[in-house]
C-alpha cells in the first residue's frame, strides 16, 4: 500500500495538482533534407520534391513489409525506388550504380546500369505509384494495380529514394495513402530502441 502512495506522491506536485510527464512524440517519415542532392528543393512539410537530383527518406526500411507512395504532380524525368546512403544523390537518373534500384519515368526499372524491366504502359501526370518491399522483393503499383516488374537481389540498409529533373514534381506519402496498401504491408516505421 505504501508503494502505491509513493507512486502517487511522485506525480502530485506541491502546488496542489498532478505533474504531467510529457510524452515523446514519434518522428514522422518524410524526405530527408540532410540526404538530398544539392539542387533538390523539398517543400510541403518535407513531402514534395522538385528541382534536380534525388533525396532519401529519413528512415530506413527495417520492418518486414513496408509500403510508400508517390503522386506524379508534374511530369518530367523522375524515379522512385530504394537506395543505400552510398548512392550519388546529385546524379540523375538513379539506377546507374549498385546502390540504387528505381522505376524511372520512361517505364524502365534500372539497377547497376542495367535495365531489368520495361513496362509497356507509361505513368502519367496524376498517377499514384505505390512501392512495396519485404526484404526479398520490391514491387510497384500504378493507381492500386500491381505492375509486372518485381525487383529482387536488393542488399544493404535501404531507404526510399526519389529523384526529379526537367520540371518533374513528386509528392511522397508515407502514411494516409491514396490507395490501400497490399495485404500485410503498412507505412514505414521508425526503428525504436528500448534504451
Amino acid at each position: 500500500m505504501a508503494a502505491c502512495f509513493c507512486c502517487f506522491r511522485c506525480c502530485w506536485s506541491s502546488a496542489g495538482g498532478f505533474n504531467h510527464v510529457p510524452l515523446k512524440e514519434l518522428p514522422t517519415v518524410q524526405l530527408d533534407t540532410s540526404h538530398m542532392g544539392t539542387d533538390v528543393v523539398i517543400v510541403k512539410s518535407c513531402r514534395r520534391i522538385c528541382g534536380t537530383g534525388a533525396a532519401l527518406a529519413n528512415a530506413p526500411i527495417v520492418q518486414n513489409k513496408a509500403y510508400f507512395e508517390i503522386k506524379v504532380q508534374s511530369t518530367g524525368i523522375w524515379g522512385v525506388g530504394l537506395a543505400t546512403r552510398k548512392s550519388n544523390l546529385n546524379s540523375v537518373p538513379l539506377g546507374m550504380d549498385k546502390d540504387s534500384w528505381v522505376l524511372r519515368s520512361d517505364g524502365t526499372v534500372f539497377h547497376d546500369g542495367e535495365m531489368i524491366h520495361k513496362l509497356t504502359n507509361y505513368v502519367e501526370e496524376g498517377d499514384v505509384i505505390g512501392v512495396t518491399y519485404d526484404h526479398i522483393e520490391m514491387n510497384f503499383y500504378r493507381n492500386g494495380t500491381q505492375l509486372p516488374c518485381t525487383v529482387t537481389g536488393i542488399r544493404g540498409t535501404v531507404f526510399p529514394v526519389f529523384y526529379v529533373d526537367e520540371s518533374a514534381i513528386l509528392d511522397t506519402q508515407f502514411s494516409q495513402f491514396y490507395h490501400t496498401a497490399p495485404e500485410g504491408f503498412e507505412g514505414i516505421m521508425f526503428e525504436q530502441s528500448l534504451l
